[in-house]
């Protein structure tokens, strides 16, 4: 098979937009595989297992561009047609302005006050470090930076009073701008904290569909509540959301934390001037609301309670409450082998808040990121029992664009889980807003039509459940991927907390949860 190999020394593209640039380059009429990274050692291990690392790749430097073409189209035309992809530029946009350096940016543009840092990782920190010395805000989406230089620089953070959003932070509402991955919703007066990406973009979306609306959605970093960092982050936008004249409300969303950082963080939600939600996923039933401190067990209650406590009423509010005749119609369907769940999620905390609803009925549960050391899958290739599979944890994403824009990954998984005559249902979530796939609802189609043949084909039925996160503001439509949802049998849930219910109780023969 033909191969184009291109290395354009000293040119530096950022994350986001190579992840972005590759998905559309796979598109290429021609094209059976286009890789287009930075010359990392970590992604020189990609083209090595791809069988594809020459000498010459080999020898790039970090901050050499990579670009390799395989299949008939390997040619001069189509690496014009990559080249293309970094320069075109969407219509309306407005005076794009470029600098060498953090410092050079802040001496011509004085009125920034943020930035957003998306560089390798053995860099990252360095950069961050220069946007606080600077007297800027950080959101630093970069991953593979170390504790003690996360730690570093919030305290830096800290020192000068600015956000250190991150490391590893996909997710930030700042002044009704989305930053990264990130959803269309209103303004308003309740403030979020997520040490937890998809999980603060479900909370953000549920709040919209509540009627409520967000004032500032500032992201920590996944590691902020570790007993290393000690919420250093989650502390300090307690403290600016506390001072924030349009936040009237505090909604603290995030995986479980360390439980001696949890308290620390839970006695500044104490003494707080302003009522808080804290929703710390995990399998312990919550404490009792306190004054002041209200407790979720998961996203859509604790968007429920954020709105409630702005004023809107509960009667006012569909609440989407579990639908009991279809859990019954799919239990009739399955056969008694089909008895395990099997979840491909795009986010990880969609994929945590389903995991921990099947495991208040099962044990035998099993995933990537599960706590329980000995439910860890030793092979993320293999599903055991009951899978729950985060698709954006690093075992997936190394080299590899994060499956809210490219879902290859998850395709093949899709069908693998298809021909498993155990298996009852099968769950995706599909992630609508700012940075995700412009379609991720369609792309998937086709795969799925091709996982219901394969169980046709065996005489079994296939239950598939899919949650779109999104709102009515959001592109794609949020109304049109349902639909496509729906036309291709597909059954939908309401939110991400409904997912891991439905997916549990169609597959659970006991009675009603």
């Amino acid at each position: 098979m033909p191969t184009k190999i291109v290395i354009k020394k000293n040119t530096y593209f950022d994350s986001v937009s190579l992840m972005s640039v590759s998905t559309k380059a796979n598109k290429l009429p021609g094209v059976e595989q286009a890789f287009v990274a930075m010359a990392t050692e970590m992604n020189k291990g990609v083209l090595k297992n791809l069988g594809l690392l020459t000498p010459e790749l080999a020898e790039a430097k970090n901050g050499d561009l990579m670009i390799v073409i395989k299949g008939a189209a390997a040619n001069d035309e189509t690496l014009a047609a990559i080249e293309a992809l970094f320069t075109r530029k969407e219509s309306g946009g407005s005076h794009e302005a470029r600098y060498a350096t953090l410092a050079s940016a802040k001496t011509h543009r004085p009125e920034a006050n943020l930035a957003v840092i998306s560089v390798n990782g053995t860099f990252a920190a360095r950069e961050a470090r220069q946007a606080l010395e600077n007297d800027l805000n950080v959101m630093l989406f970069s991953d593979n930076v170390s504790l003690d230089d996360e730690l570093a620089l919030k305290q830096l953070a800290h020192q000068k009073g600015l956000l250190m959003m991150g490391p590893d932070c996909g997710t930030a509402i700042i002044n009704g701008a989305a930053l990264c991955f990130g959803n269309a919703v209103r303004r308003g007066p309740i403030g979020i904290v997520g040490a937890s990406g998809t999980g603060s973009q479900e909370l953000s979306v549920r709040i919209h569909e509540f009627g409520g609306g967000v004032s500032q959605l500032i992201g920590t970093g996944g590691r902020d509540l570790s007993e290393k960092i000690g919420g250093l982050m989650m502390l300090d936008a307690i403290d600016m959301l506390e001072a924030d004249d349009a936040t009237q409300v505090i909604a603290l969303i995030s995986k479980p934390p360390a439980p001696a950082v949890a308290e620390k963080v839970l006695a500044r939600a104490r003494a707080c001037r302003k009522p808080v939600i804290a929703c710390f996923l995990g399998r312990n039933t919550p404490p009792a609301d306190e004054d002041g401190l209200q407790f979720a067990r998961g996203t859509k209650e604790a968007a429920l309670k954020a709105v409630l406590l702005t004023g809107i009423k509960k009667e006012s509010l569909d609440l989407h409450p579990l639908n009991w005749p279809l859990i019954e119609e799919v239990r009739a369907r399955l056969t008694p082998q089909q008895k395990y769940i099997r979840g491909l999620f795009c986010g990880g905390t969609l994929c945590d808040e389903a995991m921990f609803a099947a495991l208040d009925k099962f044990d035998d549960v099993y995933s990537n990121i599960q706590p329980d050391p000995t439910k860890r899958l030793s092979d993320i290739n293999v599903s055991k029992a009951h899978t729950f599979l985060d698709f954006g944890d690093d075992d997936f994403t190394n080299g590899k664009p994060h499956p809210m824009i490219d879902p290859t990954n998850r395709i093949s998984r899709l069908l693998q889980e298809a021909r498993d005559p155990e298996v009852g249902v099968i769950v995706m979530d599909f992630v609508l807003g700012f940075g995700s796939h412009d379609d991720p609802v369609g792309v998937m189609i086709d795969a799925i039509k091709e996982a219901q043949a394969i169980a046709k084909a065996d005489n079994r039925p296939l239950e598939i459940l899919g949650y779109v996160l999104g709102t009515d503001q959001d592109a794609p439509s949020l109304t049109q991927q349902c639909q496509l949802l729906t036309d291709a049998g597909v059954i939908w849930a309401s939110s991400s907390t409904n997912t891991g219910l439905l997916a549990r109780e169609f597959v659970c023969k006991g009675e009603k949860a």
